[in-house]
């Protein structure tokens, strides 16, 4: 029997809040890049909002190649109200929220996406990425973000609030991983914090 991610969420996690702030800041700049970068389908939305929640159950295995590990637990538990290939697209994103990129020779299951499926398992696990790298201390950050594109210079700038006004929480990491949103969006991401 197939389960929700928050089912399969409440099974194989440790019960911390990493996975609902990932999915809190996914969903900011999955909207902000809507309303300024490039349109994206409310079904987008929903394949980012699930992989945000499932992007670490792999931990379940083994930390090591965790990513991995989530890919195979959805593909094999499975997701209500989704077709295979939507699940595999799922899949996908929850693997390269971090680690190797993309690769049509190496990833077997992203060979056999068509062009635009690839287009949008790079578009929204870059986005992923980035959330996951916002929030890699596991203790939320950032209060709110917004996402300015500024098409003469193509660059793509994600103004941060951080939670605590006195503090400017370390991004370094987010930095690290903004490489598949640059190569999803064909943009350059520029970090700033709102002053």
């Amino acid at each position: 029997m197939e389960m929700t991610a928050r089912e399969m969420l409440d099974k194989f996690s440790n019960g911390s809040s990493h996975p609902d702030e990932v999915r809190k800041l996914a969903m900011m700049i999955f909207d902000g890049v809507n309303d300024t970068l490039k349109e994206l389908s409310n079904k987008q939305r929903k394949f980012l909002e699930n992989a945000a929640l499932l992007h670490d159950i792999g931990y379940y295995i083994d930390s090591k190649s965790h990513n991995k590990h989530s890919q195979k637990m959805v593909l094999e538990y499975g997701l209500e109200d989704f077709s295979q290939r939507e699940k595999e697209i799922i899949s996908c994103i929850c693997r390269y929220h971090r680690g190797s990129l993309p690769d049509k020779k190496e990833h077997e299951i992203y060979n056999k996406f068509d062009k635009k499926e690839r287009k949008t398992v790079k578009r929204l696990g870059g986005i992923l990425r980035i959330a996951d790298g916002l929030d890699r201390a596991h203790v939320n950050l950032i209060k709110k973000l917004r996402v300015y594109y500024d098409c003469e210079h193509n660059i793509t700038e994600i103004y941060l609030t951080p939670a605590n006004r006195d503090y400017r929480p370390d991004i370094t990491y987010a930095i690290r991983k903004k490489d598949l949103f640059e190569t999803g969006f064909k943009t350059q991401v520029v970090f700033k914090f709102e002053s």
